[in-house]
């Protein structure tokens, strides 16, 4: 059967559910979960699977859930990874009370995505007609945040790495997996439908802990060591090094403290921050990271505090496959026109699809069904069509015309790709990314 009237059959399927995939974006955007907590995002995927006759895994990487479709015989297989978690802002109108956690993001546009590939991917039976499998999988934790009850995870064996899809890769949920698809919502303001993520930034994580020295703050202020005081230095000697950094390498070094000190009355003696430090490489992320690391043991030699600086492995820069998106950006022409095209520039967020892109090419299409800021109380869908539903279309066409007739296509994009790294170097190289680091007044002051 030709590929153009399998695609057709995609669509409609989709087109036909779109009630209920608008509505499974609504009710998910309405019970915003944060990462490695999305038990009822997960309970309304895997039960969308099930009724669909879908084989079903529920518990990867805590609670991800990979549902698979079968094709007519051996061929690539083509994993379709969709999003679940959520961010805290609190002014969102679509806010949690209680945590504050809201789809600020558009993750839960993201889940209407994935239930529109199943629905058309099985109801319009192409897969009958498919040489290769494909596999639908929600992912957790894509935002990297909530760093010590992640931690605690960890030191309860629940997981090892931090982000949903590092946790996939650690756990060979990916291994059989040849291509991988995704879509992320945009609210780009020049108007647009369809693009594809270009390459983005990597990062590592540090949390830092000054410990001073309490003593009353008016009465004997010299009695103390201001923890507080040791950040501040910390933050301003990190601002100093920032014309240093290359615009080339884009790196974004944003920290936050999250914790100043107990009382105003009392010489602050355990002071918290905790940053990210991003780069376009490996390389520039590690030389970043050392002036950061500079920078924190200056605040505590200022005062005389000691430091502890831990470093986590964040998410690695992402590559992007030109076979892949040439193949994507055909599918999204024929529903959207040329004009519906534009072109993505660098990204200077991160994104744990980086890490993916290091072993396995990947594609993640940007749908432009948003509007306001990303991560903000105004980031709303604006085009209800365009977020839920179209990206399913697209995506889906992308599916068949990589799999039709004996997956000439994908076995393109699949020989084109050379991996940076194998799935047991990735895992070395993100086990050398964690350090920790201990300064105490009389060590030499190198960081």
């Amino acid at each position: 059967m030709r590929a153009n009237h399998l695609k057709e059959r995609v669509r409609g399927a989709i087109d036909a559910r779109r009630d209920a995939v608008i509505a499974l974006g609504e009710d998910v955007l309405r019970h915003p979960e944060l990462g490695f907590k999305e038990h009822r995002t997960a309970e309304l995927v895997a039960k969308l699977f099930r009724s669909l006759g879908i084989p079903t895994e529920t518990g990867t990487a805590v609670t991800g859930v990979i549902g698979r479709l079968a094709g007519r015989g051996a061929g690539p297989t083509i994993a379709y990874l969709a999003e679940m978690d959520s961010v805290v802002v609190h002014g969102h109108p679509h806010a949690s009370r209680e945590t504050g956690a809201a789809h600020a993001c558009g993750h839960h546009a993201q889940i209407a995505n994935l239930a529109g590939m199943a629905y058309g991917l099985v109801e319009s039976g192409v897969m009958a007609h498919l040489d290769g499998d494909v596999l639908l999988m929600a992912v957790p934790a894509e935002e990297f945040v909530e760093i010590d009850y992640r931690l605690q995870l960890r030191q309860e064996g629940a997981l090892r790495h931090l982000g949903g899809k590092q946790e996939l890769i650690r756990l060979g949920a990916l291994d059989d997996v040849d291509i991988v698809l995704a879509t992320h919502q945009g609210a780009r303001p020049e108007g647009g439908a369809f693009s594809a993520g270009g390459a983005c930034n990597g990062c590592v994580v540090k949390r830092v802990r000054y410990t001073g020295k309490a003593a009353h703050a008016g009465g004997a202020p010299h009695e103390g060591i201001n923890a507080l005081a040791a950040a501040t230095v910390a933050l301003h000697a990190i601002d100093a090094n920032r014309e240093t950094f290359r615009d080339e390498d884009h790196i974004r070094v944003h920290p936050i403290m999250t914790r100043g000190g107990a009382l105003v009355n009392v010489i602050p003696s355990d002071t918290r921050l905790e940053m990210y430090v991003r780069g376009a490489t490996t390389d520039a992320i590690a030389a970043a990271a050392k002036r950061v690391d500079r920078s924190l043991v200056a605040g505590a030699l200022a005062v005389g505090a000691d430091v502890i600086i831990e470093t986590i492995a964040g998410y690695q820069p992402r590559h992007v496959s030109a076979q892949l998106e040439r193949v994507y950006r055909e599918e999204a022409e024929s529903l959207v026109g040329e004009d519906g095209w534009w072109e993505s520039g660098f990204g200077a967020g991160s994104t744990d699809l980086g890490d993916v892109s290091l072993i396995i090419p990947v594609l993640e299409g940007i749908a432009n069904g948003c509007r306001g800021t990303g991560h903000g109380a105004d980031f709303l869908v604006h085009d209800p069509d365009l977020a839920y539903v179209t990206p399913a279309k697209v995506s889906g066409a992308t599916i068949v015309e990589l799999l039709a007739n004996g997956a000439t296509r994908a076995r393109e994009v699949i020989k084109a790709y050379t991996p940076a790294m194998t799935r047991k170097d990735y895992l070395e190289h993100m086990a050398s990314q964690e350090a920790l680091y201990r300064w105490r007044p009389g060590m030499a002051a190198g960081g």
